[in-house]
């Protein structure tokens, strides 16, 4: 059965805190691992990544283009049944008219000064898109990293993903062609993630690197951001649900081992101001996990991460939201449009009865790449703008450099840069430079 926390108890605070401090899905040494395997794909470039992936996912690559004969992903798409076609067909559609949406406007205004400022969006040449592979099929996340990459208008789309003695998902290959990935090497681990930041063999380096992995993609990535840029350092999955008497437990139930699935280190919340649903949510969960095929995973992260917390409002089971800033966030409840206000930090929300969080990992169009480890506290979701660089842009004439030159002047004198100062006052003399 799962763990209560009473959020009405004197104690709560001490108890709280001390949950959400339990770590999760943590490997030891991964770092210096990690830092290894960079170096030698660094030094050694496609002849690294080769001996990696012939080790560790049996399959030999040529060390010059990266490519194996028995990995062809035109021919592994064409063997992805016709009806799973149609569904990426329908999500890839969904994710890029909602990234469309996104789309920011230039902007150019004159000031008060006569100084015209403005800013312009740029797209990023390349991206690395990381799928985990092998006998694993997560079409989804070829599309939510992809599509929107492709909208924004990223040139140069790079995709790795293992595929363990030649054996890659034919649903991941055709969301890969459907999202119009350009290049498609079959490496994973954290050798991939150090090929797409330095380059190796053919693959050329690309400018920002997305997508999930396990723990060593996780570091991997930590340890090339600055080389390149990342979407974010991926945790083990989360949903909270807040529940009041209107839920369906075996509605909310089901919406808890969705996530508790992935595997053990994910954790599934409830929030309810009502015993009864906590009790008969608690029930069910126990009652579906039998019927689960990954009931071994699901069971041991309810076990060890799940948790009940019993509410004394709705307004406090905001509060209590806030504090855990989940990835997910269902608010089960007869009303939520009135709760939303309160709801500051959360990955992504599913408003009501009929919006599970399971339709947001494939088909509402939002994207499922979330802040996990409560890191929705200061980060938002995978978006349109991921792809983008705003660049700010002005330009000042004669009468507007006349404006903002002696303040310039004054500030970089009491930075004690002379070489700024003179960059200012030189334009002063008559004469001196073109309006």
């Amino acid at each position: 059965m799962a763990r209560w926390i009473d959020a009405t108890a004197r104690d709560f605070d001490d108890v709280f805190q001390a949950f959400l401090k339990e770590p999760r899905g943590a490997v030891e040494n991964v770092a210096e691992t990690v830092r290894e395997v960079i170096r030698d794909v660094r030094e050694n470039g496609g002849e690294a990544v080769a001996r990696y992936t012939s080790q560790f996912d049996r399959l030999v690559l040529d060390p010059t283009t990266l490519q194996s004969d028995n990995v062809d992903l035109h021919a592994l798409a064409a063997g992805c049944p016709a009806d799973l076609k149609e569904a990426i067909d329908f999500a890839a559609a969904r994710i890029a008219a909602y990234h469309e949406k996104q789309r920011p406007d230039d902007h150019q205004f004159t000031d008060d000064a006569g100084v015209e400022l403005g800013w312009r969006w740029t797209a990023l040449d390349s991206v690395g898109v990381y799928v985990p592979g092998g006998l694993a099929s997560y079409p989804s996340s070829v599309l939510m990293n992809t599509v929107p990459a492709k909208i924004a208008g990223v040139k140069r789309v790079v995709m790795t993903a293992p595929a363990p003695g030649g054996q890659l998902s034919p649903a991941v290959a055709y969301a890969a062609l459907k999202a119009g990935v350009d290049e498609f090497y079959p490496i994973g681990g954290a050798q991939a993630v150090a090929a797409l930041a330095f380059g190796a063999g053919h693959l050329k380096p690309v400018d920002k690197i997305v997508g999930p992995g396990n723990a060593y993609v996780a570091e991997a990535k930590r340890q090339v951001f600055g080389v390149v840029g990342i979407d974010t350092i991926a945790g083990p999955s989360e949903i909270l649900v807040i529940a009041d008497e209107t839920a369906n437990p075996d509605w909310i139930a089901a919406d808890l081992l969705s996530q508790s699935e992935h595997d053990a280190s994910s954790q599934s919340i409830l929030i309810t101001v009502n015993k009864a649903v906590g009790t008969s949510v608690d029930k069910s969960v126990e009652k579906q996990l039998k019927s689960l095929s990954t009931e071994l995973r699901a069971r041991e992260a309810w076990n060890a991460h799940g948790a009940i917390i019993l509410a004394r409002s709705l307004e406090q089971a905001a509060e209590i939201a806030n504090e855990i800033a989940a990835e997910h966030l269902e608010l089960a409840i007869a009303d939520p449009d009135s709760l939303l206000p309160s709801i500051r930090h959360a990955g992504a929300v599913f408003l009501g009865h009929h919006t599970p969080e399971a339709l947001g990992d494939y088909v509402t169009g939002s994207n499922h790449v979330l802040p996990t480890s409560r890191a929705a506290r200061f980060s938002s979701g995978l978006g349109l703008y991921d792809f983008l660089k705003r660049m700010s842009v002005q330009r000042a004439g004669r009468e507007g450099f006349g404006a903002l030159a002696p303040a310039a002047l004054r500030l970089a004198e009491a930075e004690g840069l002379p070489a700024h100062a003179r960059s200012v006052s030189i334009r002063t003399n008559e004469g001196g430079g073109h309006g």
